[in-house]
């Protein structure tokens, strides 16, 4: 599955937590995510750098003000895409034949990085209580 039809995908199926989702879904999703919420969020930092004077004076008002609108542009894009990262989540996690349950271990401290594994780990190849091997 290549990048524009993951999105696709992952945005047809906005909040569907149910069903299986391949390995370069919910990767090309991730790769995704992270550069639509990284842009803005980058460009942000950048104009408020840019605000501060070097002589340790007074800050740019506009350029602050554009900064901010940049930072809060990113973080409204990324509370967004929360619903259907979660979904392409539970999906993926479903392929292995798990619980989309699992995901609650972002909760745990050490516990993304079990999830990253779970999530980067081969699905099933027979179809499991949760669907059909994903096309």
């Amino acid at each position: 599955m290549s990048l524009p039809d993951s999105v696709r995908t992952c945005f047809s199926k906005y909040a569907t937590f149910e069903g299986r989702a391949k390995r370069s879904e919910f990767w090309w999703w991730i790769v995704f995510q992270l550069i639509v919420v990284a842009v803005p969020m980058l460009i942000g930092a950048l104009f408020v750098a840019l605000s501060v004077s070097p002589d340790g004076g007074s800050a740019n008002g506009a350029m602050l003000a554009i900064g901010t609108i940049f930072y809060v542009i990113g973080g409204i894009v990324s509370l967004a895409l929360l619903v259907p990262t979660y979904a392409v989540g539970c999906r993926r996690l479903h392929d292995r034949g798990q619980s989309g349950w699992l995901q609650l271990l972002v909760l745990v401290p050490c516990g993304n990085i079990a999830l990253i594994v779970l999530w980067a780990l081969e699905g099933s190849a027979v179809d499991n209580p949760y669907g059909p091997v994903p096309a």
